[in-house]
């Protein structure tokens, strides 16, 4: 078998093209929630905090740069929440309500512990006369 075939093979499985597609969805789905933090979250977070150029503070001779680091917390936790409210709260109104489950349509015969249709008037193992099933 050639590379190519083997090749060819693989890249067609039914798993690699789902994987593909949710890869391609979740690029889509990454560019609406950062537009969502990014254009409507985040300015509403900015008359909150303090004013000023934060994310750029350094400290300590090392220039370590906290604020660049609390800032991308800061972002992971609003997109977190962005993300919850998207995928759990709306996803429930969007699902559909289970079904109730179908009435059974079999039941147990008193005597013998057979089960029989609902609407049999004999058990079919003993024989036993049925006391008729009310709705």
């Amino acid at each position: 078998m050639s590379v190519l075939s083997e090749f060819k093979q693989f890249a067609l499985k039914g798993n690699v093209v789902d994987l593909a597609v949710a890869v391609v969805i979740g690029n889509a789905f990454t560019a609406i929630v950062n537009a969502v933090v990014a254009d409507l979250v985040m300015p509403v977070v900015g008359l909150v905090l303090p004013g000023g150029d934060w994310r750029n503070a350094t400290f300590t001779p090392l220039q370590l740069r906290l604020g660049h680091m609390l800032g991308a917390l800061l972002d992971f936790f609003i997109i977190a929440l962005v993300l919850f409210l998207v995928v759990v709260k709306v996803g429930a109104l969007w699902r559909r309500k289970e079904a109730p489950p179908p009435p059974p349509a079999t039941r147990v015969c008193p005597e013998c512990r057979e089960t029989i249709p609902l609407e049999a008037r004999r058990c079919r193992a003993c024989t036993s006369v049925l006391e008729p099933v009310r709705a």
